[in-house]
């Protein structure tokens, strides 16, 4: 968060008139924005260094995709939570988004109060989609919960968050993952959050239950 409480964003996209005005209207929304990219090597770079609350991102880079780059980013910013923000509405870039982490999707066609009240809500921890994107999204994951050996798209996780996955379906604590794997309760912490969101799990529960699906209870440590 900034220094007032507000939370720190960072805008992602490829059209620099574009990027510096939201820029703007963010800031005259009250948000702190932090730093602006137009790539994915920019957008992990930047989020490293200042670990924004939310990530604009657009799905057009200037180096690759905006489903890519969400993955970048929280791997290097696992609290971040990314929102879309793109001129496209196509299936596959919604779903790739969402597969990747981001916590949800708006068109470009959103105004600046829709877009504000939507980084808010995202900084909050709700997922928020442009009406109809929200009931796609949906209607794919429950497809995909009952055909998930049949389903060769799974959401990419990084070693280190399907290490923790592995050990969270083993039983241990946040606590206890810590210190086996030499980290702090917090760092896990993030990890974990970062999976439910990509996961698009609830709970440890359904956490747990994705593991034993797809055999990561089982792998040797």
């Amino acid at each position: 968060m900034g220094t007032d409480g507000t939370p720190t964003v960072m805008v992602v996209d490829d059209h620099p008139i574009w990027r510096d005005a939201v820029a703007r209207d963010l800031e005259d929304d009250g948000f702190t924005v932090v730093a602006t990219a137009d790539g994915v090597a920019a957008a992990r770079r930047r989020a490293a260094a200042v670990q924004p609350d939310v990530v604009l991102m657009d799905m057009r880079l200037a180096d690759g995709d905006g489903a890519t780059a969400t993955a970048e980013v929280l791997a290097v910013s696992p609290s971040t939570r990314i929102l879309v923000l793109s001129a496209s509405d196509e299936r596959d870039d919604v779903l790739d988004a969402v597969k990747a982490g981001a916590t949800g999707y708006l068109v470009k066609s959103a105004s600046k109060q829709e877009l504000g009240d939507a980084v808010r809500a995202t900084a909050a921890g709700r997922a928020v989609f442009t009406p109809g994107l929200a009931g796609l999204v949906l209607g794919e994951y429950r497809r995909m919960a009952a055909n998930p050996a049949r389903d060769p798209q799974t959401p990419s996780l990084t070693e280190r968050e399907t290490e923790i996955l592995r050990h969270v379906a083993k039983g241990l604590t946040a606590k206890q993952i810590a210190t086996r794997l030499s980290l702090s309760h917090r760092t896990v912490e993030n990890h974990v959050q970062a999976t439910f969101r990509k996961l698009q799990v609830a709970n440890r529960v359904e956490l747990t239950r994705y593991a034993i699906e797809h055999g990561l209870d089982q792998e040797s440590e």
